[in-house]
């Protein structure tokens, strides 16, 4: 399935470096009043794999990267069991770049669709500017801020064309925390077949031989 999307995008920026300058000024965007952090990547921007996560968590607001608490370290080991090297493989950015504040005594709560539409353009550009091969799309949020959907146990595993480039969702990490089995069929189980056809993809996509 093939979506467009970048008729959206409203600026372009030279560089990488350049976009990131301007999202850390932002002041006007709806998560700026509850002063958090913009959390916008880590790894390598050079990298043609691109994981889109979410929106931060605490950990990841304090330290101003993504996927760097639990679940950035869980997502680290599924990496490397798939061989890729977190650091120099990849690029890790959000699809919403501010930790949501709680409602009603809670610590944290999902972005809302309202804030997932105003964060895309920005998620956007930066896939425009690291031109990934392939991307991995982790949770509901990913999904609806890059195919319009939700529904990641019905979505996760399936290959989608982004503006020419292949997007595959993934089960959220936090979301195999909470379900640690690894009986056939569970999460944990389809994750692994999961990240073993990513890298099959993207063996094929940069040229490397089959092992």
């Amino acid at each position: 399935m093939q979506f467009g999307l970048f008729e959206e995008r409203p600026q372009s920026y030279p560089t990488l470096d350049a976009l990131v300058a301007a999202m850390m000024k932002l002041e006007d965007d709806p998560l700026f009043p509850a002063g958090t952090n913009m959390v916008i990547y880590r790894g390598n921007p050079q990298a043609r794999l691109m994981i889109v996560g979410e929106a931060p968590g605490t950990e990841e607001d304090r330290q101003g990267k993504p996927f760097v608490g639990r679940s950035g370290q869980l997502l680290d080991q599924i990496l490397r069991s798939a061989d890729f090297d977190p650091d120099k493989d990849v690029f890790i950015t959000n699809s919403v770049f501010r930790l949501p504040p709680g409602d009603d005594g809670k610590p944290l709560r999902k972005p809302t669709s309202d804030e997932i539409a105003y964060y895309k353009p920005y998620l956007l550009e930066i896939v425009r500017l690291v031109d990934p091969l392939l991307m991995l799309l982790t949770g509901n949020v990913a999904t609806e801020s890059l195919l319009g959907q939700t529904g990641i146990t019905r979505l996760r595993g399936q290959w989608f064309r982004v503006d020419g480039r292949w997007a595959m969702p993934i089960f959220h990490p936090a979301y195999l925390l909470r379900n640690p089995s690894r009986e056939p069929g569970s999460p944990k189980a389809l994750m692994w077949q999961d990240i073993k056809e990513a890298k099959r993809k993207y063996d094929e996509l940069v040229g490397k031989p089959a092992q």
